[in-house]
């Protein structure tokens, strides 16, 4: 199928679907991510969107990040990569639905931007993204370590990276998972709830409709998943972000329909799940 890209590095988490990763709107696979320099820069990204106007582009926000140094970066070079890790990480160009729906979403409910930024950076990394089964399977109260995500990369990508950058990767993964709220600690993290609300919600069914899930699939996607609460609450959450006006839903036992009439396009719909 033209413009689709499916990860290849989910292989625990095969009961559970992304969809099509389609490139037009903004996703990304390959084996390739920001996060082995980079977390999710979660602290960088907040104060650039504070910064930038609604509607900014990609040459907007290099010059707020490059020229105009709002994120406070001591060398050109160091802005330059900045810029680039935030672009790889988020795209910054409304043109892309995954980053215009994150800003939608980051301007409805502050309180949830960590889990936002995940989501968006699950969209667009898809090191990142492999490490969802593992830390999902992970209880309230156990541990994981940069150890452990390293040996997960050890055996997923064998040789892909150097010790050094295996090592840096698995740091900065698990620093990600940190920020969002699934972990606490810096060196032995111990698993956590995130805090979720209806606008996390609607921001990962979004994304999994985006990649032509529907109905049921998409209740129980892997982009649902990463919401980390019971089927149950991920359908009261959808009910709840369909009275925000941000999804249509309906839902009987196992028969559900939703859509996003209210935040998508005609054509982003059409080209995600075909003419009505």
């Amino acid at each position: 199928m033209n413009g689709v890209n499916r990860t290849t590095l989910t292989p625990h988490n095969s009961h559970r679907s992304w969809g099509g990763l389609r490139t037009e709107f903004g996703f990304k696979a390959g084996v390739s991510g920001a996060h082995t320099a980079r977390t999710m820069m979660l602290t960088d990204l907040s104060v650039l969107l504070e910064a930038a106007p609604e509607g900014a582009g990609r040459e907007q926000f290099n010059d707020l990040i490059i020229e105009q140094n709002i994120l406070g970066k001591r060398t050109t070079s160091n802005r330059r990569l900045t810029a680039g890790h935030l672009c790889d990480l988020y795209a910054l160009e409304c043109s892309a639905t995954v980053f215009r729906l994150l800003r939608l979403f980051w301007s409805a409910d502050p309180s949830t931007r960590p889990m936002l930024a995940l989501l968006a950076s699950q969209a667009r990394d898809s090191l990142l993204r492999a490490t969802s089964p593992m830390v999902l399977k992970a209880k309230p109260g156990e541990s994981l370590t940069s150890q452990n995500f390293a040996e997960f990369f050890h055996g997923e990508l064998p040789g892909r990276f150097s010790p050094k950058t295996t090592l840096s990767l698995a740091q900065n993964v698990g620093a990600t998972w940190t920020q969002a709220g699934f972990f606490k600690g810096k060196i032995n993290k111990v698993r956590t709830r995130p805090h979720i609300t209806a606008a996390t919600a609607a921001y990962a069914l979004a994304l999994g409709y985006l990649c032509g899930l529907h109905g049921q699939l998409l209740i129980e996607s892997a982009w649902a998943q990463l919401l980390d609460v019971s089927r149950d609450q991920v359908i009261r959450l959808a009910q709840e972000a369909s009275k925000r006006g941000w999804l249509d839903f309906k839902g009987a036992g196992n028969i559900f329909e939703i859509n996003f009439r209210q935040i998508l396009t005609p054509k982003e719909i059409q080209a995600s799940h075909g003419p009505n």
